[in-house]
């Protein structure tokens, strides 16, 4: 039996929305964060690759969301050629971009139309200094990867994100090892 979401007023979800928090999972929150993400993103996966920071988006403690963050993708020709950097630039900088690898929302489809760009614009306020807390450097730029064939990248255009162009169409899955998915 599907449960209808509750559909707040205009100032109903603005109070929600200035209310959420986006906090750091702690250590003992891991099974959870990783099953949740299993069960709520398209990949089916929680495994993140290199350097990661993961986190939880709740509202008076009731998770709405979880995002990911990893290593960045090693060689993107659409965002070495937007940032302007020849090879030996892109590896001696790479750990200063952070991938948003897992983002996944725990509501129902509509419950808080403005949810997830809210959710991802404060944790883009936190991410570089926690991860410089964690790995002793800042983040100077995220990326992200949108599946153009399911989504529409809504909640990042909508946070300020740029399109930057397309991926060959490869997934990392070990640390300097990428498969090719034929899904740019």
């Amino acid at each position: 039996m599907r449960i209808e979401p509750i559909k707040l007023s205009d100032r109903a979800e603005a109070w929600v929305l200035d209310q959420i928090v986006v906090r750091l999972m702690e250590p003992g929150e891991r099974e959870r964060w990783d099953q949740e993400v299993r069960q709520h993103h398209y990949l089916k996966t929680a495994q993140l690759v290199g350097e990661q920071l993961r986190y939880v988006v709740e509202y008076r403690n009731e998770w709405l969301a979880l995002l990911g963050w990893s290593a960045a993708a090693y060689h993107i020709r659409a965002r070495d050629q937007w940032i302007g950097w020849n090879d030996n630039q892109r590896r001696a900088r790479l750990r200063l971009v952070a991938n948003n690898a897992r983002f996944c929302l725990l509501t129902e489809p509509g419950q808080y139309p403005n949810l997830a760009s809210r959710a991802m614009g404060l944790n883009l306020t936190r991410l570089s200094e926690d991860w410089q807390a964690a790995y002793g450097h800042p983040i100077v730029l995220a990326e992200s990867f949108v599946d153009s064939q399911l989504f529409r990248g809504t909640a990042y255009k909508a946070s300020g994100w740029l399109a930057v162009g397309q991926s060959a169409g490869f997934r990392r899955v070990a640390e300097d090892f990428y498969e090719a998915h034929d899904r740019p």
